[in-house]
């Protein structure tokens, strides 16, 4: 009963990370909670072994001793001779959350681990919901951080906000493919050569059609001026030219999506809701960290005169995973992640399949949605 326990437990799934708790805490209650379900399941029926017992004779008035050849039960797989018959599982994790971040968690077991290079390999997006609110700034840019200044946010307007919004995704989907005159939405050589005077970068945008955009530098003493685009100098990550058909045909499939690592890419940001001071932003992004959505939240701040710090960060998808494929605190038993894996094997397959082709030309050898897991190669639990 154990092993088939074990053998629905291949592949990936999602869990509920709450805010302020350790991604390493919630591998580890995961593993621990899945050992407790497979360790308690009734266990196989033990080996009957032959044994020449020493007894007395059947059916005789004397008192002589014969052996007799009886089955007897093998104690050597008992549980407790033996002890509990799971005791570790490799569980790997997926795009981490930091412990002030909440949301989407992507964990493997077993044979699925090896599905989080093909994750990573498919620069799947993220979406985000980021919380902030405007009139203050702290050292770390959370609302808990130190206290530096308090501003005004009186002028603020959601058409304001929009606006800064929209030059930040044209700045960023620009940053994706190759500009024909080979431009950057900030000017690359004034900003390594910190040719920048009042605290304000002033250059050429590509997403404003060539013009000069201020960006006022951070109000924290000793800290690195980043423009609220995260200073990407470099447009060739997708290694793609704008106007060829590769682009394209790119674009109508989907995103297009860097062919190897990069800065943080926004693919898509808007406002939610906007009721000063507080106001919810959606970030449609890849690789990004929670740390950088926060420094965001601040440079959008600046960029409305004023300051602003970060509530929330909540991830909302993972990939190919939702809220709602998300295992609550309450379901990280071993039944729900068995059920989970098992639901999202197929679609595991096929997006990975679709993007993998997408971003190397050819179909990537993975599982059909009807190919059990244990068809790739195995790796040990």
């Amino acid at each position: 009963m154990g092993s088939s326990g074990l053998a629905r437990l291949q592949g990936l799934f999602a869990v509920y990370k709450p805010p302020g708790l350790k991604w390493l805490h919630v591998r580890e209650t995961v593993e621990l909670q899945l050992l407790k379900g497979l360790n308690a399941q009734q266990p196989s029926a033990p080996e009957q072994h032959v044994r020449f017992l020493l007894g007395p004779v059947e059916g005789s008035e004397e008192k002589k001793l014969t052996l007799t050849a009886t089955s007897v039960p093998s104690l050597t797989t008992h549980r407790l001779v033996r002890g509990p018959a799971f005791r570790n599982l490799k569980i790997g994790v997926g795009h981490r959350l930091d412990v002030q971040a909440s949301g989407v968690l992507v964990l493997a077991v077993g044979h699925g681990r090896s599905l989080l290079t093909d994750m990573y390999d498919a620069h799947l997006t993220k979406d985000y919901t980021v919380r902030g609110l405007l009139g203050k700034a702290t050292d770390n840019f959370c609302e808990d951080g130190q206290l530096i200044e308090k501003t005004t946010y009186d002028h603020v307007t959601r058409e304001r906000l929009d606006r800064i919004l929209a030059m930040i995704q044209g700045s960023h989907q620009k940053a994706l493919v190759m500009d024909r005159m080979g431009r950057t939405c900030w000017d690359q050589r004034k900003w390594l050569n910190g040719q920048s005077s009042k605290n304000h970068l002033a250059g050429p945008c590509a997403c404003t059609h060539g013009r000069s955009v201020g960006v006022p530098g951070l109000k924290r003493p000793g800290a690195p001026h980043w423009p609220p685009t995260l200073a990407l100098l470099n447009p060739r990550y997708s290694n793609l030219d704008l106007k060829s058909q590769e682009a394209y045909e790119r674009a109508v499939q989907g995103v297009i999506r860097p062919m190897n690592k990069s800065p943080m890419l926004i693919a898509g940001i808007r406002c939610l809701h906007f009721a000063p001071p507080e106001f919810l932003l959606e970030v449609q992004c890849m690789h990004e960290t929670q740390q950088q959505l926060r420094r965001l939240v601040h440079e959008i701040g600046l960029e409305l005169k004023t300051t602003a710090v970060c509530m929330q960060v909540r991830r909302t998808r993972d990939g190919f995973f939702g809220l709602d494929d998300a295992l609550l605190r309450t379901q990280w038993d071993l039944h729900s992640i068995q059920d989970a894996i098992q639901t999202a094997a197929p679609r595991v397959a096929r997006e990975l399949r679709k993007n993998l082709s997408l971003m190397s030309g050819h179909q990537q050898q993975l599982p059909s949605a009807g190919q059990p897991w244990a068809s790739r190669v195995q790796a040990p639990l």
